[in-house]
């Protein structure tokens, strides 16, 4: 059954969450981890693509925007294409519970404190609460 973590931030910018999920994601690829990133639009999966080349300093994460022809990216963003290996992390930034997720070990849910952002946040978390998932809740300082 997937494990889901809720990350919320105590900004309500987009760019922030993006951030966020960065940050989620260089974790994910120290560990080694095929990671699918969820996001709402081409416009957000292209700011997450810049951000990911940009936002730390002294090193960069590789990925791709999906699909891809290569099936050896650890680390992939898509708003509107369901990955079909490979599926350890699922990081949301979406408002939506993607359909596939259940298919992944872990799930990461990357919220803010903008009244939509939270508030659909609140439904997933019930959603999978009603199911029976294991869930856990971090609230972040930043």
């Amino acid at each position: 059954m997937t494990k889901i973590d809720f990350y919320v931030g105590n900004t309500s910018s987009l760019q922030a969450r993006l951030i966020l999920a960065c940050k989620v994601v260089a974790k994910a690829w120290q560990q080694r981890l095929h990671t699918y990133i969820h996001t709402d639009a081409p416009s957000t999966s292209q700011r997450l693509d810049d951000l990911l080349w940009t936002f730390n300093d002294l090193s960069f994460i590789p990925h791709a925007i999906a699909p891809v022809r290569e099936q050896n990216e650890f680390i992939l963003i898509g708003h509107d294409h369901e990955p079909m290996e490979n599926c350890g992390l699922l990081i949301n930034v979406s408002n939506e519970i993607p359909a596939f997720f259940s298919r992944f070990e872990r799930l990461a849910e990357i919220l803010d404190q903008e009244e939509p952002v939270i508030r659909a946040g609140r439904k997933r978390y019930q959603f999978y609460r009603d199911r029976g998932y294991n869930l856990d809740y971090h609230q972040l300082k930043i």
